[in-house]
């Protein structure tokens, strides 16, 4: 591993709280302003681990370390096949950036948790791994979420401020980037959980294609009022959100359509008020799978008076990968002892260091002799 060259190759891995799958993304940087994106590939979970996985986070039932094994050589599947879509072997990166999967983010009881075996995966695929991101910044007093705001700080060195850029996975971030080189962000609500989740429970079905199923419901007034009194949105940033913060129980009495409608419209506004709380962006910049559904696009739209709205694929950001191309840029940040958090980002009190490096096999035998 070519640690004394600043500029590295590194993979970053992501599986999101949406749970569809694993994004994996070449990125060469040297973790702060150099950044080459490569390729990149997204793989769904095979439909048994997906059960498996879902039944853990939503009802904590199942076997925690078969499971954590089971994603992790998923992970290591998908390097490889990445290295081989690049014609890359595994000599020419340096390092992995692996997030693991959220089973619990509770950072006002100090405690975050992320599967995923960092020693195997380096194991596996011979590439030295950097992973538990989170959990250095949670033990110091942050939040420990979001954590790709400095990378979105990075790709957007050269725009225009102030821009927000949101983050609409299973949870809802923004990264607040001001005209003075300040970086606030913090997890907004909702993303698109609930609206996930009530697909798959009324008509077994992922996700809202397009917002069609929205589209054909109206939003009921009094469960959104009962979904944004939710005491989270009376806090104000820095703060951060599991994935199961809140309760579809106020649509539960509704049709699918109008559930769905409710729930897609609980999403926006609350984005709406955490933007708007900070000023008004000249552009949102919108990521994530959430960015894919129009629905919920004209909403943003309808939403914002005086702010262009946009996908961050029409400036030129892979919107599929940006959050694996971020791990990829906090592991290299990490093996070069920067920050991966800052006050503004998660409420740590101090710049924050974190990530752990797991070696390969090699490198520690080479180590030891």
């Amino acid at each position: 591993m070519r640690t004394a060259v600043h500029t590295m190759t590194a993979i970053g891995l992501m599986s999101g709280t949406s749970m569809d799958g694993i994004d994996a993304a070449l990125l060469e940087t040297d973790g702060e302003a150099h950044l080459v994106a490569g390729p990149a590939l997204m793989v769904p979970y095979p439909a048994e681990l997906r059960s498996r996985l879902r039944s853990l986070v939503l009802e904590q039932q199942g076997d925690v370390a078969a499971i954590e094994r089971d994603l992790t050589l998923a992970h290591a599947e998908i390097v490889r096949l990445l290295l081989a879509d690049a014609g890359l072997d595994r000599a020419q990166v340096d390092l992995l950036g692996f997030h693991g999967h959220t089973l619990l983010h509770a950072p006002h009881e100090r405690r975050t948790w992320q599967i995923g075996d960092g020693a195997l995966l380096a194991a596996t695929t011979g590439i030295a791994t950097v992973n538990d991101f989170r959990s250095a910044d949670v033990a110091a007093g942050g939040q420990g979420a979001p954590l790709v705001p400095l990378y979105h700080a990075a790709l957007a060195a050269s725009l225009p401020k102030p821009v927000a850029v949101l983050n609409l996975g299973g949870v809802g971030n923004v990264t607040w980037l001001g005209p003075n080189n300040d970086i606030r962000a913090f997890d907004c609500g909702p993303g698109n959980a609930l609206l996930d989740d009530w697909m798959t429970t009324k008509l077994g079905r992922a996700y809202d294609e397009d917002g069609a199923v929205a589209r054909a419901g109206r939003v009921d007034a009094t469960a959104l009022a009962s979904l944004l009194s939710h005491p989270f949105f009376d806090v104000a940033g820095p703060k951060s959100l599991d994935r199961n913060s809140f309760s579809s129980a106020p649509v539960q009495s509704l049709s699918v359509e109008d559930g769905a409608a409710t729930l897609l419209a609980f999403t926006v506004e609350a984005a709406r008020r955490a933007i708007l709380r900070e000023g008004t962006p000249l552009q949102v910049l919108v990521t994530g799978g959430g960015r894919r559904n129009s629905a919920i696009m004209d909403a943003l739209r309808d939403g914002f008076a005086g702010s262009q709205i946009l996908s961050v694929d029409a400036i030129g950001w892979d919107g599929d990968v940006l959050e694996a191309q971020a791990f990829a840029y906090l592991a290299v940040r990490s093996l070069r002892g920067l920050p991966l958090s800052l006050p503004g980002t998660t409420g740590v009190p101090a710049p924050q260091l974190g990530g752990v490096l797991h070696k390969t096999t090699a490198e520690r035998s080479a180590s030891a002799a």
